[in-house]
């Protein structure tokens, strides 16, 4: 089975006036739709086809660029599409809220830390709040579509929230101004499938 596109679950216009309709338009039909496209490019007649992208991505070999960047695409655009709603914002709660608390000492420390990793990262990338084995939780950043997944990243567990950086992703409504960008992503964020998430991890 080919990779597909996934289905938003709300319209384009929903997460408006943090993340704009055209935006959002131009974001999952063209720039993830190209990432599928070419994945499914890349696999086809290998014996990566039929895997999973979490299973192809965790066993990557790094110097398969064609699989590196558009599997990382595919994979950090569905999970980008999936941890944010229009119904977003607020704070975690349970036991997500806790392993934020323990590893960043409050809320506000880990929004701090959260926006500095994905201020900081020079030029296209993401930034990421992973979970390891024991429910530990991290912020860590990668360049281009590289993530957490992968091998030797310099970045590990399963990440259960990012915000892509790339320009493509903010432009058209705040220009050069990331940072009001990721201040905006809050607003957006679904708390409860991210907790969802991290407890199927920890």
């Amino acid at each position: 089975m080919a990779f597909e596109l996934p289905k938003l679950k709300y319209a384009f216009d929903a997460l408006e006036p943090h993340i704009d309709a055209k935006t959002m338009e131009i974001h999952h039909g063209k720039h993830h739709a190209g990432y599928t496209k070419k994945l499914n490019a890349a696999i086809e007649g290998t014996d990566l086809e039929g895997k999973t992208i979490e299973n192809i991505l965790e066993n990557l070999d790094k110097s398969n660029t064609a699989v590196r960047n558009n599997g990382g695409g595919f994979y950090n655009h569905r999970l980008f599409w999936e941890i944010m709603s229009p119904d977003g914002g607020g704070k975690p709660e349970g036991d997500l809220a806790k392993a934020i608390d323990n590893a960043f000492g409050s809320f506000e420390a880990f929004k701090d830390e959260f926006s500095k990793a994905a201020a900081g990262q020079f030029g296209s990338g993401w930034a990421w709040l992973c979970v390891h084995e024991g429910g530990k939780v991290e912020i860590c950043s990668t360049a281009n579509q590289d993530n957490p997944l992968m091998p030797g990243i310099g970045c590990g567990g399963t990440p259960i929230l990012g915000i892509d950086v790339w320009e493509h992703a903010y432009y058209l409504n705040y220009q050069n101004r990331r940072p009001d960008y990721i201040d905006a992503f809050f607003n957006v964020i679904d708390w409860k499938e991210v907790g969802s998430r991290y407890a199927k991890q920890k």
